[in-house]
């Protein structure tokens, strides 16, 4: 593969827009690329995660994630591109059973904390649900494919199980809501 950035400036986005992997420029505010943008952000969270102490099946899974994450990211950028198959998403199923299988069932919301891996772990899970609502709200003008939704709206239930799994193996207690407004 050759250089594929030999100059990082082009002076071309000074206006206020960008170009697609297509060739087509949009406004660097339009929904696709306001989706891009959150689907990176959600990406270098994830990469912020695996600064820390988790397991080795931990790291491989959100290694894997950020490929996707890259490859989402590709789909996004050239419309009508297909990355993201089927097969990753019955992956975060699987994972997502097997980590949740191993946790007490919930009786109380959580809050985010615990552990800084499983606080990181919420920040994305909170930006991957923004990058969820934007990819709906391109999908209702400009169609994007039907498993790159459900890939990230499984990302954001596996991420919520990952904030728990972190925090035991962490030893950490999850912070549980506390209702103070309860009817008297």
């Amino acid at each position: 593969m050759g250089n594929r950035l030999s100059k990082i400036y082009t002076r071309t986005g000074d206006a206020g827009t960008t170009g697609l992997g297509d060739g087509t420029r949009v406004t660097k505010d339009s929904l696709r690329i306001v989706a891009m943008g959150d689907v990176d952000e959600l990406n270098s969270i994830i990469g912020l995660m695996l600064t820390e102490p988790i397991s080795t099946k931990i790291r491989d899974c959100l290694t894997r994630v950020q490929h996707d994450l890259f490859d989402m990211g590709g789909e996004l950028c050239m419309p009508g591109y297909v990355m993201i198959k089927a097969e990753r998403v019955t992956a975060l199923e699987t994972q997502l059973d097997e980590w949740n299988d191993t946790l007490s069932p919930l009786k109380e919301f959580i809050l985010p904390g615990g552990n800084r891996a499983a606080t990181y772990c919420h920040l994305a899970r909170t930006v991957c649900r923004r990058a969820e609502r934007q990819m709906t709200t391109l999908n209702s003008h400009e169609k994007i494919t039907e498993i790159s939704l459900q890939y990230i709206n499984r990302l954001s239930d596996l991420l919520f199980v990952l904030c728990r799994i972190l925090n035991k193996e962490a030893g950490v207690p999850d912070v549980l809501w506390q209702n103070t407004h309860k009817p008297t």
